[in-house]
């Protein structure tokens, strides 16, 4: 078996059919494929949707994706994991594209892994098409971070073996996992890691301000605890606090500016995005039980 597709599924009853149809439609050899649904205690029709499609259901209790992403990968059984998400729906060449990037024909060694391009599916609400603009998936520019770069989970692919070497994605976390893992293997694993443009993954992105709120508010969350995780190495003081909050002040006048339709809808995203993550990253750094964790 050369790869796994891993897709954590969690009461996706209306989108995981779309996802596993991408999935089964890949380019990619089928018999050097396994795709795994990890069923993290849903409510709705998400497992028998995953059983008509044929592919491999495990089922668990609610653990988050981390914990639901660990289970599917530490049961794969390809050299190759590859993660994708249940609200997602892969490209026809999305595989063949990503083991082209880690295993080039000729070229060097086998990579660490990659990561490819996301786009908006029927991206048509403001909320969705802002995710767009703003390049809220944007691998590249994720990847291009100084300090802690890292590729978003819905388009993914790792070695097992370096998976299992590093223990996989950190349990603790409610959002900021993939980025916590990434620097982990980065430290472990000198081998390259590979941005594949080709690789292309369609997300559907949060349709209304309330579902992106929530969504961003989970980030900043997770943001804090990754914080609270390398306080070794990021200091973060009550001035830095402050400032944080004044960025979050002038967004809000930004959403006020007088302008065109998509700088108006970009600028009133970013309020919202930096307020729900501001608010939740306070909530979490400064509080004393969640500390006690770390």
């Amino acid at each position: 078996m050369r790869v796994s597709v891993v897709v954590p599924a969690f009461n996706a009853e209306r989108t995981l059919g779309d996802c596993l149809r991408a999935l089964r439609a890949q380019s990619y050899t089928a018999a050097d494929l396994e795709i795994i649904v990890v069923d993290d205690g849903s409510r709705d029709g998400t497992a028998p949707i995953a059983q008509r499609n044929g592919v491999r259901v495990i089922r668990r209790q609610n653990g988050g994706p981390g914990a639901a992403r660990n289970t599917g990968w530490r049961a794969a059984r390809g050299d190759w994991v590859a993660f994708t998400d249940a609200d997602c729906v892969p490209s026809r060449t999305w595989l063949a594209e990503m083991m082209r990037a880690v295993e080039p024909a000729g070229g060097p060694p086998p990579a660490l892994g990659a990561a490819g391009a996301t786009f908006g599916f029927d991206s048509k609400t403001p909320a969705a098409r802002y995710v767009d603009l703003s390049g809220g998936l944007d691998a590249k520019r994720h990847l291009s971070h100084p300090l802690f770069p890292f590729a978003p989970s819905g388009n993914l692919l790792y070695r097992r073996e370096a998976l299992a070497r590093s223990g996989g994605f950190d349990e603790r976390y409610r959002t900021y996992e993939a980025c916590e893992l990434h620097q982990r293997l980065r430290a472990r694993d000198k081998g390259e890691f590979v941005f594949a443009p080709r690789a292309v993954v369609l997300h559907r992105h949060r349709t209304t301000w309330a579902a992106y709120w929530r969504q961003q508010h989970g980030y900043g969350i997770g943001y804090g605890q990754f914080m609270l995780h390398h306080a070794a190495r990021i200091s973060w003081s009550f001035a830095d606090e402050l400032r944080a909050w004044g960025d979050v002040v002038a967004a809000g006048i930004g959403a006020c500016r007088p302008g065109g339709a998509e700088r108006r809808l970009v600028d009133l995203g970013t309020f919202v995005k930096r307020l729900a993550q501001r608010t939740a990253f306070t909530a979490t750094y400064w509080n004393v039980a969640e500390r006690a964790r770390w």
